[in-house]
């Protein structure tokens, strides 16, 4: 251990005063550079500042110092070692429960080394070190440095890599009824049969009438006959719990619900005496069949199998600029793909990447709570092929990385090492964190559909361009949100009077309704499906694979593009329109039209329906090509009413209820009603979003969640189906202003602004985050006065109004839609693996240089058969001239 000289250590210490010693509260930022993917192992290393305990690489640490003044720094140098060979044969175990990140599942962060940390004490701009560990350093510094070293890093405190199907107790294990044992079960597994048809695989036995029955049919069409739920109905659905008999253990065995109100897998803390009753003694008992968590697993791990990541073709790995992959984070792969798609536009190149450092070098001192930064660090990442990547290993035979020529059933696609995949992808946990703040599902480690998060990042990268002013050159007059923003037009008739009623909206995503029964290949379906049924019965009747037939590729319903088009532009009737002229509810008919076409045009297939017997979302097994060039102009109208028209008047029934009033105060109106919050939960576990909820609830009286279910897959497609439900209101605390709702109070604190702030613009602009944020900007010479002004008026209950502002409730008038040509030719497609979008799997496929590419999370590669008729998303630009 080397002395220090005196010199540095008089440094050290005028500059002592300034290092701060991070809390049980505070974020330490160490994991990664706050500008770039750079990590300890990145060539260089970090340097963690010592006040603002942020992270920078080799490349930022000069700009850090001269944004903050700060002067100490711990610097960090990771290097690896290889683990020894039984070390290495650890890590391949084969996971055992559907799990990320903990024990026995998918190990995201599986190692093949240790690492080695060299550090220092560092000051800047001279860069002068002082290596670690020191005595001879004041106290309160290496107080500092042992706090920092001991922290937990923020990323890993933000981090979402322990994901796992929560199973929970059933309501029906205790007290469960067994009915009289007349019989015992076998606990040699060779015993065990179908009681019905005879089969001897996948098979569950009802724990209170003692049946043993064929479980379900899994995803491939392998598993079983069903026979044991359909015991559960013929037994007038009184015994739901069943138990797979190859999975019991004395450490416990799949036990599945049948009752409607579970219908999952559930635990039973009583399963030891439940079994006991029929004769199985769980302590003898050994693991014959793989657990439902396995099936799960191995159906993850097959995914590539799947046409959509295109089974059975060697692709070529592809790296470098516009070819860099994004880590799954756990369930993450809808961010990843939106975000791959996204990056594609020249336009966010030359807004965030190219204008990068001028970005990094005005951003706030929390850099980590700064959109505009860490988007642009992604941007310069995947644009750039920046991704801080380690070394190679220095002895590299010695790691097993040897290079795979594999196809993609072996998940590496040709040529494809380790190392290769880790040097081409980054982790963007802390653009994850940021960009879900405030957001109770994206902020979770659940699966989510990427169209609604394609529509929420949009939303809050519109609402940081308007926070940024000028560090955003052109953002106010060319927003990114207007990039993909679709005009579009309702237009109502009454059955009766023939007046009508327009109503314009603007969204993200032109959503297209598929008409299965304009298949064109139903009869090809039909007779494939009787093969399979006769092959089923075979099997059950115990033929050979060779005598039932051999299993063939599945046919599915194929719907042509223009069909879902059609079906767009139909009219369609209204049963319950209020008819302001008619003065009653009255049948109407409804035509949708485009009246701006915007740069971008994202596509969605609505591949979803309700499966009305489970009263369940399901997946549609439907194939839809797009066209290459898509021509939507036939689809464009100039909006508004047209000659010889009449309009509907505003009030209901030609202004009546202001007729009557005369001069007699209004009654106060009733309370708006509020959406069953049951009914709510029920609908968002299956998928849709909480308002989409809550307007379904109150549209049906709160009625059923049956009813709601089918409201929502009648009104998916509204342009407000996701907006605050009508009469939505933040409640009033007594004698003060409206308590807003925290999502919406996390935005806008998230873009600078104090709490105070946030509440009053949004208590002016009726709860709506992008009026308030606008509120805001528009009010900034005298924003203090307008508040207050904001937040008297909302404690009296009076309408809000801000001093030589204007009307505080009216919204900033909106970016003007960029509207062109409605021709368009297809660059992207999203596609979902899974039977809705609550589960499953996302990949990209981009075209880029004239090629085909695949984004599957960390892998890229040119892909061979891109899977054009199964996308969810399809991307669009326009076309010019």
């Amino acid at each position: 251990m080397a002395a220090v000289d005196d010199v540095v250590l008089q440094m050290v210490r005028q500059h002592m005063r300034d290092v701060k010693e991070p809390g049980h509260y505070d974020k330490v930022f160490k994991d990664e550079c706050m500008f770039c993917f750079a990590t300890p192992e990145t060539p260089g290393g970090l340097y963690i500042n010592l006040t603002t305990h942020q992270a920078l690489d080799e490349d930022h640490v000069e700009l850090d110092h001269q944004r903050t003044g700060a002067v100490l720094y711990l610097h960090q140098q990771a290097h690896r070692v290889p683990l020894a060979p039984e070390e290495r044969e650890a890590a391949k175990a084969q996971p055992e429960r559907m799990a990320i990140g903990v024990e026995g599942g998918f190990d995201v962060e599986a190692k093949k080394y240790r690492i080695e940390m060299e550090e220092a004490l560092v000051m800047m701009p001279a860069r002068l070190r002082v290596p670690l560990p020191c005595p001879d350093l004041p106290e309160l510094v290496l107080s500092c440095i042992a706090a920092v070293q001991k922290h937990e890093s923020a990323s890993l405190q933000e981090k979402v890599t322990a994901w796992e199907a929560v199973r929970l107790p059933s309501k029906y294990a205790e007290g469960l009824e067994q009915l009289p044992p007349t019989r015992r079960i076998p606990m040699d597994p060779k015993q065990w049969k179908c009681d019905e048809t005879g089969v001897t695989e996948n098979l569950w036995v009802n724990l209170s009438t003692g049946f043993i029955g064929s479980g379900r049919a899994y995803a491939d069409g392998s598993g079983g006959n069903g026979s044991a739920l359909q015991h559960y109905k013929a037994t007038g659905r009184k015994y739901p719990l069943v138990v797979k008999l190859g999975t019991i253990t004395p450490h416990g065995a799949d036990v599945y619900s049948y009752s409607e109100d579970e219908d999952d897998m559930v635990l039973d803390p009583w399963l030891a005496q439940h079994l006991a009753h029929w004769g199985i003694n769980m302590m003898q008992m050994e693991k014959t069949e793989k657990t439902m968590a396995e099936l799960e697993v191995q159906q993850n791990l097959n995914w590539e199998f799947n046409s959509i990541t295109e089974a059975g073709a060697q692709l070529t790995p592809l790296s470098g600029p516009e070819l860099v992959g994004l880590k799954n984070l756990g369930n993450s792969c809808y961010m990843n793909s939106v975000l791959q798609v996204l990056w594609t536009l020249p336009e966010l190149r030359q807004r965030y990447v190219d204008a990068a450092q001028d970005i990094f070098k005005s951003a706030p001192r929390d850099v980590a709570d700064d959109f505009p930064a860490q988007f642009a660090k992604v941007g310069v990442a995947l644009l750039t092929g920046k991704t801080g990547a380690p070394p190679p290993l220095a002895v590299p035979d010695e790691t097993g990385f040897e290079t795979e020529m594999v196809t993609t059933e072996g998940g590496l696609e040709a040529g494809t090492t380790d190392k290769d995949k880790e040097a081409n992808c980054v982790k963007p946990q802390l653009f994850k964190y940021l960009a879900a703040k405030g957001h109770s599902e994206f902020s979770s480690n659940r699966q989510q559909d990427a169209e609604e998060y394609l529509g929420h990042l949009l939303e809050v990268v519109a609402r940081a361009e308007r926070a940024a002013g000028a560090r955003l050159p052109g953002a106010d007059e060319r927003p990114t949100l207007q990039l993909f923003k679709l005009g579009v037009e309702d237009r109502v008739e009454c059955g009766e009077t023939h007046r009508v009623s327009y109503r314009r909206e603007s969204t993200p995503c032109l959503r297209l309704e598929i008409p299965r029964e304009a298949a064109t290949n139903r009869e090809d379906v039909e007779a494939y499906k009787e093969r399979q049924a006769q092959r089923l019965q075979l099997k059950e009747q115990g033929a050979s694979d060779a005598a039932a037939g051999q299993e063939e590729e599945p046919v599915s319903l194929r719907v042509p593009f223009n069909a879902c088009l059609e079906r767009f532009a139909a009219e369609a009737l209204v049963d319950d329109y209020q008819s302001a002229a008619a003065g009653k509810m009255v049948t109407a008919s409804k035509r949708t039209r485009i009246t701006s076409f915007p740069p971008y045009l994202m596509v969605q297939m609505r591949r979803y329906y309700v499966d009305e017997e489970r009263w369940e979302a399901k997946k549609m097994d439907v194939l839809v090509e797009p066209p290459a060039v898509l021509d939507l102009e036939p689809l464009r109208v100039p909006g508004g009413p047209q000659p010889g028209e009449q309009l509907q008047p505003e009030d209901p029934a030609g202004g009546a209820a202001a007729a009557a009033g005369g001069g007699a105060a209004a009654a106060p109106a009733p309370p708006a009603p509020e959406p069953d919050e049951t009914i709510v939960a029920q609908l968002v576990s299956m998928g849709f979003s909480e308002n989409g909820s809550k307007r379904a609830a109150l549209a049906v009286g709160n009625s059923s969640a049956e009813a709601a279910t089918e409201w929502v897959f009648a009104h998916m497609e509204d342009a407000d189906f996701n907006g605050p439900p009508p009469g939505a209101a933040p409640t009033a605390a007594a004698g003060g202003p409206p308590a807003p709702p925290s999502e919406a109070l996390s935005a806008i604190t998230g873009m600078g602004f104090t709490e105070r702030h946030a509440t009053a613009a949004l208590a002016a602009c009726a709860g709506d985050v992008e009026r308030a944020a606008d509120w805001l900007m528009s009010r900034m010479d005298d924003l203090d006065g307008a508040v207050d002004a904001a937040l008297a008026a909302a404690a009296s209950g009076g309408a809000a109004a801000a001093p030589a502002a204007g009307a505080v409730a009216a919204p900033a008038a909106p970016a003007a839609l960029l509207d062109g040509p409605g021709r368009y030719e297809l660059f992207g497609i999203i596609s979902h693996m899974g039977a809705n979008t609550a589960c499953g799997h996302y990949v990209a496929h981009i075209r880029k240089g004239g090629r085909w590419v695949l984004f599957n999370d960390e892998k890229v590669a040119a892909s061979a058969h891109p899977p054009l008729d199964r996308g969810y998303l399809y991307c669009y630009r326009r076309v010019e001239g």
